[in-house]
């Protein structure tokens, strides 16, 4: 971005200003606080002589490292910015010298930076940091709503490729004529669940049916579940005499062990009627492992959903796959516009979404607060997770 010299003063200070909110916002002080108490904790000789307490001030660490890491490495170059163009003032630079481009260069870079750096700062929930469980449902629209359902997969995969996040197909129910039924994947990296809980919710397609031999308009949803992949951790305890567990033959691809050994496996969780399946790994004993986190997550949500039903979050927000509960809508005919509803912000490039550049979404509604309009707190913290 080309600025004059006033613009590019008025950026810096702009940024300076942003740093500062920042670093009020993540409690920089405090956080650096408590490294330094962790710090002459872990050096202590007994440190791992209590093993699951020492994992868990080292995560603790860890995790606290990582949010100040970026920002320090930030400030850094801003410090350095803003020397530079200190001695481009004294020098009596103008907006045609090569320092000048230079530092102009140097402040499109800060920006995307700092972008990056306060979109991170509101994945401050409890369980933002997790993997996610993705899953998808075709609803209304028949056929055409199967296509829409793997058209969103297709999406969400190139988006998982965008984050580098790997990608684990737990589940795949093919649709009756073309797509998907339904489908449950893994995304595996950092901040997994903090980015995708945004897609959580139903999603609506308007476009010429390509199974329409009249070429109408045809409208489908689908919905999306995105869960915290909590892991075994003592947060979800579930009786195995509450459980009915059924095996069968996995379908699709996998070859003759796959399709002729019993190796999928479906769980009813009785007491809740949740029900869970995998079919993606090749041992029944994996696909029962595989199932019973997804499971263990699911009953979480349900348990957060039941503190949260005053403020219709999660499963309460979604709502029937079908009219007039979709949180975007993508329209093909007889315009071009993806539009969230939640946050007002869209896009024309209807293309580019469907290749996984959903990013701009993701940032609106994390800007934007979580979905019940509370904004995060002073120090850091969601009071959504409350």
């Amino acid at each position: 971005m080309a600025r004059t010299w006033p613009e590019l003063t008025a950026a810096v200070a702009d940024l300076l200003l942003r740093r500062d909110r920042l670093k009020r916002f993540l409690a920089v002080g405090a956080k650096e606080l408590r490294i330094s108490e962790l710090d002459r904790e872990m050096a202590r000789p007994e440190f791992w002589s209590e093993q699951a307490r020492a994992q868990k001030l080292m995560g603790e660490s860890s995790r606290l490292r990582k949010i100040l890491q970026p920002l320090k490495n930030l400030e850094h170059t801003l410090d350095e910015l803003v020397a530079y163009v200190a001695l481009l003032g004294e020098s009596g630079e103008d907006g045609s010298s090569s320092d000048f481009m230079e530092a102009n260069g140097l402040c499109d870079e800060l920006t995307v930076a700092m972008d990056a750096a306060e979109l991170a700062s509101f994945l401050s929930g409890k369980h933002d940091g997790c993997n996610a469980i993705v899953s998808l449902h075709a609803g209304a629209g028949g056929t055409e709503a199967c296509d829409w359902a793997e058209m969103l997969m297709r999406m969400y995969l190139r988006w998982a490729e965008r984050r580098s996040f790997s990608v684990e197909v737990e589940d795949v129910q093919a649709g009756e004529c073309a797509g998907l039924s339904r489908a449950t994947f893994r995304l595996v990296g950092d901040c997994a669940y903090g980015y995708a809980k945004c897609e959580r919710g139903v999603h609506r397609l308007v476009r010429i049916s390509p199974f329409d031999a009249n070429c109408r308009r045809h409208t489908s949803f689908c919905s999306v579940d995105v869960l915290a992949e909590i892991g075994d951790d003592g947060a979800v305890e579930i009786d195995e005499d509450d459980l009915r567990v059924d095996t069968y033959r996995s379908s699709g691809k996998g070859g003759q062990h796959v399709n002729k050994t019993e190796s999928a496996v479906r769980l009813t969780h009785i007491p809740s009627g949740i029900v869970v399946t995998c079919q993606n790994e090749r041992s029944q004993i994996k696909n029962r492992a595989a199932a019973m986190g997804i499971l263990r997550a699911r009953i979480y949500e349900r348990m957060q959903d039941e503190k949260r039903s005053a403020m219709e979050k999660f499963y309460g927000e979604k709502g029937e796959i079908g009219w007039g509960n979709q949180i975007r809508s993508y329209v093909m005919q007889p315009y071009q516009l993806v539009k969230d509803l939640r946050t007002s912000y869209g896009t024309g490039n209807v293309q580019a979404v469907m290749d996984g550049d959903i990013d701009g979404f993701i940032g609106a509604w994390l800007r934007a607060g979580c979905p019940t309009a509370r904004r995060h707190s002073a120090d850091g913290a969601c009071d959504c997770d409350d």
